[in-house]
């Protein structure tokens, strides 16, 4: 399964709602635009990657519903991004102030707001150097925190506003830091 990057750019530049229209033309084809334009057309996970996505999600699940400070959204949402692209992290978290700001019209149609968290699980089918440049791109749209995690490799690259990423190799543990206060991932779920 294959990723597949066009650049229609030099032929039509796609306004947000042709975006949107070509989206709810093709619901069985998960599609994003970077912030140069390019259309992506992604495909779906595998069974492992699936299943480590959804353990994945139960955590912030389960510590969204303790800490009732903002609001989790699936690999299915797509973002506006500030920077022009349409993006769709595997699992982002926006704080409750920022999402409840927006009209209910932009909460129903790709939301005009980075998320302040960014997860990104890289399947044997990503690129790593096009999730970098998609964790590039979060950080440029303004978001706070990202992970992009590896598990083939057992490395999590962090990424923080104004920052160079880190890489940690083989973690038993990651911390959300300020961002997710009192989150605390134990990657066995992961590996």
């Amino acid at each position: 399964m294959l990723t597949y990057t066009i650049d229609l750019t030099p032929f039509i530049q796609l306004n947000d709602r042709q975006f949107a229209q070509l989206c709810d033309n093709h619901p069985d084809i998960k599609f994003e635009r970077n912030r140069r334009g390019e259309l992506i057309i992604m495909p779906p996970t595998g069974g492992e990657t699936g299943n480590r996505n959804v353990e994945l999600s139960a955590e912030f699940v389960l510590w969204n519903r303790r800490s009732k400070l903002g609001y989790l959204f699936d690999s299915s949402t797509g973002f506006k991004l500030p920077n022009g692209g349409n993006r769709s992290p595997d699992l982002s978290w926006i704080r409750r102030d920022c999402w409840e700001a927006l009209s209910p019209g932009d909460r129903e149609t790709f939301p005009p707001i980075a998320p302040d968290f960014v997860l990104e699980l890289k399947s044997p089918s990503d690129n790593l150097n096009d999730l970098r440049d998609k964790m590039a791109e979060y950080q440029d749209a303004g978001f706070k925190l990202g992970w992009l995690i590896d598990r083939q490799a057992q490395t999590v690259e962090i990424y923080r506003q104004g920052q160079e990423p880190e890489q940690r190799d083989r973690p038993t543990t990651i911390d959300g830091e300020t961002i997710l206060p009192g989150f605390e991932l134990d990657l066995s779920i992961i590996w």
